[in-house]
């Protein structure tokens, strides 16, 4: 299958960097983000709070999709990742990179779909007409598990379909250009995708069906065992400006900033952040997320991979790869 033929060649480039990280004096750190994807972290680190907290200087890369941040980190590039989807870095740790998720980033279903081109008139009624069509597809990513998983939920044979490995917004052109049938994204690029087509499930049915959607901060173990303070830090100035932004007080401040930072306009950022959740840690540390649930959902994110062809196998368990102790450690700060 084409799908799996990419995704395996991406897997054994992990499998053989995953040893090569160097260890380095944390004078200063890089950090993964996403563009078009915006967070109440990007407040903080355009006003230098990381820095500041964490006493090193903060260097920032920004990616397409969750599957170069794990590269990244195998490689030793980046030493934390904001927000890389669940299925990417299941994909990682399931090929044997040692990578642990530090905290629950961001929890969002309405922000995460694939769209069909509006001409073919296909919907929930009669997604089965999707057999044999086109899609544009990041591999490895929150879309990918979600494409597979409501391609499952309408009986449709993903190997009847021609899957293209496209970062989201190479999908979204694509589909303006007619060039595929369906693509699948996030963000900026999933609401271009919408000026086109339609999505089959909203937010809230494919909650219904078992889509969940939520991404992590995630840092090699080793960073993590040996930096354990800074992680805690780090962790904990994510918490503060995400309590600082749900509280409703610090919009007008925040909101500019943030949308600077993510590449974005002020009214699409505010759309955007309006879908998204974001736990606090005594919710992160609560059975629905780290305190079992997010482990679950891995191994069923990793077992749905396995099915599609797309990984060898999945592990036993994904309970070593979340960390607790930088939230529990932030917890006390």
């Amino acid at each position: 299958m084409k799908l799996k033929t990419r995704l395996m060649g991406a897997i054994a480039g992990l499998t053989v960097l995953a040893g090569v990280a160097p260890a380095m004096a944390q004078d200063e750190i890089t950090v993964g983000y996403f563009l078009e994807w915006p967070m109440p972290f990007e407040y903080a680190k355009q006003m230098g709070t990381y820095d500041k907290e964490l006493g090193v200087k903060v260097n920032w890369v920004s990616f397409d999709t969750g599957t170069a941040m794990s590269a990244a980190m195998a490689s030793g590039d980046v030493q934390i990742s904001v927000s890389q989807g669940v299925p990417p870095f299941v994909v990682a740790t399931s090929a044997g990179q040692d990578l642990q998720a530090i905290d629950v980033a961001v929890s969002y279903s309405d922000n995460d779909n694939c769209v069909v081109r509006s001409d073919l008139e296909i919907d929930k009624t009669n997604a089965g007409e999707l057999a044999g069509k086109k899609v544009a597809v990041p591999l490895g990513t929150a879309a990918h598990y979600g494409f597979l998983k409501q391609m499952s939920h309408f009986g449709v044979d993903v190997g009847s379909m021609n899957v293209v490995d496209m970062a989201p917004a190479e999908g979204a052109a694509a589909l303006a250009q007619g060039n595929v049938d369906m693509a699948c994204g996030w963000g900026g690029a999933l609401r271009r995708m919408l000026e086109h087509g339609n999505v089959l499930l909203t937010g809230a049915e494919k909650e219904e069906v078992g889509i969940l959607v939520f991404d992590v901060t995630s840092s090699p173990a080793s960073f993590v065992a040996e930096n354990g303070d800074l992680v805690a830090k780090f962790v904990k100035v994510t918490a503060d400006a995400n309590a600082m932004w749900k509280s409703g007080e610090h919009k007008d401040e925040m909101l500019p900033v943030i949308a600077k930072d993510a590449g974005m306009d002020i009214a699409d950022t505010e759309a955007t952040m309006a879908t998204f959740k974001f736990p606090s840690i005594e919710e992160q540390l609560s059975p629905k997320w780290f305190g079992g649930g997010a482990q679950e959902f891995m191994k069923g994110v990793a077992e749905v991979f396995v099915q599609a062809g797309s990984i060898d196998k999945a592990k036993d368990s994904y309970e070593e790869n979340v960390n607790t102790g930088p939230l529990e450690a932030a917890s006390r700060m």
